[in-house]
């Protein structure tokens, strides 16, 4: 698992696994995005293979903590079998997502 922020805390590329093993790492990176920066933060997906129960807390975390900030939180280019996932927890209808752009792709 990998999840790399940009400087700006605006972008958080997530990759591998999001699991209960690397959620304490995704949530620092997360929180760490949300608390640096202003306006948008856009959680880009693609390259997760994996989401159990404890990754799905950490993203629903990471929106309350923007939320909070004032900021909106929006998943990106959500791989199909995450996108069920979100869709029969829910969550699609709480945590905005929107597919990959060509300039992102």
């Amino acid at each position: 698992m990998e999840a790399q922020a940009n400087a700006a805390g605006d972008l958080v590329v997530i990759s591998g696994a999001l699991e209960s093993a690397s959620a304490a790492d995704v949530r620092v990176a997360l929180h760490d995005a949300v608390d640096r920066g202003t306006g948008d933060i856009v959680i880009d997906l693609r390259g997760v293979d994996h989401i159990d129960a404890t990754g799905l807390g950490v993203l629903v975390g990471a929106y309350r903590r923007a939320q909070r900030g004032e900021r909106r939180l929006i998943l990106r280019a959500v791989p199909p079998r995450i996108q069920r996932l979100l869709t029969v927890t829910r969550l699609h209808r709480v945590i905005p997502n929107e597919p990959a752009s060509p300039s992102h792709v």
